[in-house]
C-alpha cells in the first residue's frame, strides 16, 4: 500500500462564536479539487477530547484495510 496523508485541522473558539462550519478544499497534484468535511466538536476540554479519541477510532474502522 502506498503511503497515506491525513488532512486535519484544529482551532478551539468561544462556542458562542462560531456561526458556520463548511468544507475545507484541497488541491490534488493531478489538479482535481476535493474536499474535507469538517467536524464540530463542542463541549469540555474533557468532552471534547474524548470525543476526538471516538471520532478518530470511528474514522479508521472505515478502512478496515489500513
Amino acid at each position: 500500500m502506498a503511503n497515506l496523508v491525513m488532512v486535519y485541522g484544529m482551532r478551539l473558539l468561544p462556542a458562542e462564536e462560531l456561526a458556520k462550519v463548511g468544507d475545507a478544499p484541497l488541491q490534488l497534484k493531478n489538479g482535481n479539487e476535493a474536499h474535507v468535511t469538517m467536524h464540530l466538536l463542542e463541549g469540555s476540554r474533557e468532552q471534547i477530547e474524548a470525543q476526538l479519541r471516538l471520532s478518530l477510532d470511528a474514522f479508521f474502522d472505515f478502512y478496515p484495510e489500513i
